[in-house]
């Protein structure tokens, strides 16, 4: 066991946070999510009984930019707050949050209600300088990211543009007969 996960963490609950930013993502990396779920064990093996591990998967499918629209993270800050989750688990920090803002929240959150934040690698404690300092690096590089990854998706289709090479799919509308069906329309 960890010398940060102390009886007072595994009083509490131990809350698996799940989270990937499309329902595309969700269903062609497969593997991501089975690692994400596979954070269940690592709670056990922590020292966590079963019966006090929760899982929060409602967030699958969203984009960590804003924590407005997402209520599986809405509803793990809210159990933070009031004192019932002793631990978070994430496959990195990136899928608690990619807004520095809502991350930065929750780290306070974290850090006064003495919440331990766990990924595959390691333990952190917001309350341990350290820690938080590490955390919060980890937290503004994942906004920085999101960033970086529009910039070169953008980047990708302005170079195909220039090349003649940039389709997309319109939709477009038929009638046929009394009815209205959508059409997808080929675009260059």
């Amino acid at each position: 066991m960890s010398g940060k996960i102390l009886p007072t963490h595994l009083e509490r609950r131990a809350t698996v946070y799940l989270r990937q930013s499309t329902l595309k993502q969700v269903h062609e990396h497969r593997e991501s999510t089975a690692r994400q779920y596979a954070l269940k064990q690592r709670a056990l093996d922590l020292g966590w009984q079963l019966d006090r591990i929760d899982v929060i998967d409602d967030d699958l499918g969203q984009s960590g930019s804003s924590a407005a629209w997402r209520e599986g993270f809405q509803r793990l800050a809210a159990d933070v707050a009031h004192g019932r989750v002793g631990a978070i688990f994430a496959l990195e920090v990136s899928r608690l949050s990619r807004s520095s803002a809502d991350w930065h929240r929750l780290l306070e959150l974290c850090g006064l209600a003495n919440v331990v934040i766990v990924d595959e690698q390691a333990v952190y404690t917001p309350c341990d300088h350290n820690d938080r300092l590490l955390l919060g690096l980890k937290g503004t590089m994942s906004e920085a990211e999101q960033y970086w990854m529009r910039l070169r998706l953008e980047g990708g289709r302005m170079n195909k543009a220039r090349r003649g090479e940039l389709y997309f799919w319109l939709s477009g509308w038929l009638r046929v007969g009394r009815d209205v069906v959508a059409v997808p329309l080929r675009a260059r």
